[in-house]
């Protein structure tokens, strides 16, 4: 209910102030909220060619191309005029994203074909992972401290196996792993949610643990990092450990205390030391290498991590055929079964993603987004906020609504700022330690149709901002 009342808001008041943009004169056309797209200039106004400045004329009738282009800047706010059809047409800005209609096609062509095809492939190794009784085992190591996270989950389900390597996959960076594995864990507590329209406890405190997207080897920043030629690629890695990790521990704590769940046991306690004294261990191994080393690591351990995995599953049921012949079944035959199923999921899915892309697209273009933004920067700049921090602010705004939109701030602040200046750290650790909230919501519980979401919205972006605060603080502290 809350998600869908959000959902409403955002398109309403988009459309709403887009209208009023358009009479009030702010707005010269509203064609490009529907078709335009990404980085396309803005058209902001169309005069006859006497109507505009004399050397401007002069400019356009000397050009072959019949343009002329002002104002250059770092911002993109040139003024382009272009003379077609008897008229100029001026354009100034670019669109922020793709339009209405772009964006459900995109949705399909760009995200969910994709998708379907990561869902394909790892649901078709966790079939062969559960008829070879590699979750059974899995799930039965790890039984004891789910058992006190997640109370409501009977001992040994196979929901255990499929979590724990959603987890596996975020903590290695390796997201087409992650939304597969993490599909599969809701799908299988959905099976023991009592009341299938309304989310389990199990359910929320895994989409929970989940955004806090708890991370080891941040890949992807790595890499934007050395795309923009950053002296050392690698050096915001630890404070997104760090970020992430919090966020993981407050997402806990905070569905805990909702849950009344005992945190005071031998045994969660063992766990969390556990991984702490691994994650540290790792660091000093890493923080001792040089840079060749560290980036040559850094690059190739999530893809090791994936490839053994892949590895262990096929190797492991080729141990264990004997289990698919008493199921009347092959390695390959259940390798299909379990790609059909994520072909289905995918299928089933794209009308809550697109729904929610394009409403978040809306948003964006309708400028609304922009002002919510200023403003917040504005209020964060009169207390005592430096600009560095505020310059990195829509990073972490526009996170919880579009990865894609938040990676292009990202970038924007490595080129406009500097690689390794402090706005584009910390718009890199924004960018690692937070998670796609809105989508996530949209594509896990419309893959198993949960209606009721509860708390998990304002939990979820509660942990955004305890993320967002913690890498001000990490980033501070570091750099």
């Amino acid at each position: 209910m809350v998600l869908s009342r959000f959902w409403l808001v955002i398109f309403v008041a988009s459309i709403t102030f887009v209208i009023f943009s358009l009479f009030s004169g702010d707005s010269y056309s509203i064609d490009y909220v529907l078709n335009g797209k990404k980085d396309d200039p803005i058209l902001i106004s169309e005069k006859y060619l006497n109507e505009i400045p004399k050397f401007i004329q002069d400019s356009i009738q000397k050009s072959e191309e019949k343009s002329f282009v002002i104002n250059r800047d770092t911002l993109n706010a040139d003024t382009t005029y272009v003379y077609k059809n008897q008229t100029v047409k001026i354009y100034s800005g670019v669109q922020k994203s793709d339009g209405l209609l772009p964006t459900c096609k995109n949705s399909l062509l760009d995200l969910i074909i994709p998708l379907i095809a990561y869902l394909a492939f790892f649901c078709g190794l966790m079939e062969l992972l559960i008829v070879s009784g590699a979750a059974e085992k899995l799930a039965k190591r790890l039984s004891p401290v789910f058992a006190k996270v997640f109370p409501s989950v009977p001992k040994n389900h196979e929901s255990i196996s499929y979590m724990t390597l959603n987890f596996a996959a975020n903590f290695l960076g390796l997201d087409s792993a992650a939304t597969p594995f993490g599909l599969k864990a809701m799908q299988s507590l959905q099976e023991i949610n009592p009341e299938k329209e309304r989310a389990s406890d199990a359910q929320i405190m895994f989409m929970c643990l989940h955004a806090a997207g708890l991370t080891l080897i941040p890949t992807s920043i790595i890499g934007y990092r050395a795309a923009e030629n950053a002296a050392n690629p690698a050096d915001v890695m630890l404070p997104c450990i760090i970020t992430s990790f919090i966020g993981t521990i407050a997402a806990m704590i905070i569905v805990g205390i909702r849950q009344k769940i005992n945190f005071k046991s031998a045994t969660l306690i063992v766990a969390l030391m556990t991984v702490v004294s691994a994650i540290v261990g790792l660091l000093f191994y890493i923080n001792g290498l040089d840079l060749v080393g560290k980036n040559f690591f850094t690059a190739n351990l999530s893809g090791l991590m994936l490839v053994a995995i892949i590895a262990f599953t096929l190797v492991f049921s080729f141990i264990n055929e004997k289990k698919f012949v008493a199921k009347s079944t092959t390695i390959f035959d259940a390798f299909v079964t379990g790609a059909n199923n994520g072909l289905q999921t995918g299928v089933k899915i794209f009308p809550y993603v697109m729904g929610m892309l394009v409403a978040i697209s809306f948003f964006r273009n309708s400028g609304l987004f922009e002002i919510i933004s200023n403003w917040i920067s504005f209020a964060f700049s009169n207390i005592g906020v430096s600009k560095q921090i505020t310059d990195s602010l829509p990073v972490a705004m526009l996170r919880p609504f579009s990865s894609g939109g938040s990676r292009g701030f990202m970038i924007d602040a490595m080129r406009s700022f500097g690689p390794d200046s402090f706005t584009a750290r910390l718009s890199c650790i924004f960018q690692c330690s937070a998670e796609t909230t809105f989508y996530v919501i949209a594509v896990y519980f419309g893959s198993v149709n949960i209606k009721n979401t509860r708390y998990t919205l304002g939990t979820m972006l509660l942990v955004d901002l305890i993320c967002v605060i913690t890498a001000i603080f990490v980033a501070s502290w570091f750099f």
